[in-house]
C-alpha cells in the first residue's frame, strides 16, 4: 500500500498476517484436579524423551467427554487388515518353531 506523508514524501507499507490461535499449556502435574474443556492432549513422546503410563492417564483423565473410540478404533482399515495379517504370520511362526520345523 502506498502512502504519503505530511511533508509530500510517498512511502510504501508491507504487510503480513499470521493466523494465530490462543493457546495455554501446563505439565501433566499441574493440570491434576483440573477439569478443562476443549482440550487437546498430546501424550508423544515429549522431548525429554520419555512418558509414561501415569502421564498419560492423568493428561486423558482431565477430559470431560473423553471418545474411548480414539484408542479402542484402528485409525485405518487397509493397516486393520495389514495388522491382521502380521498376527496370523506371526503365530504359524511360532508354532513351527516350537515344533522345531526351522
Amino acid at each position: 500500500m502506498e502512502i504519503r506523508y505530511k511533508n509530500g514524501r510517498k512511502g510504501t507499507v508491507h504487510r503480513r498476517q499470521l493466523s494465530l490461535t490462543a493457546a495455554y499449556t501446563f505439565t501433566d502435574y499441574k493440570a491434576q484436579g483440573q477439569t478443562l474443556q476443549p482440550v487437546v492432549v498430546d501424550i508423544g513422546n515429549p522431548p525429554s524423551g520419555w512418558l509414561n503410563a501415569f502421564n498419560a492417564y492423568v493428561a486423558i483423565s482431565l477430559l470431560r467427554n473423553f471418545n474411548s473410540n480414539i484408542f479402542t478404533t484402528h485409525p485405518n482399515i487397509d493397516l486393520a487388515k495389514c495388522d491382521e495379517c502380521l498376527e496370523i504370520l506371526n503365530k504359524e511362526t511360532e508354532i513351527r518353531y516350537n515344533a522345531g520345523k526351522w
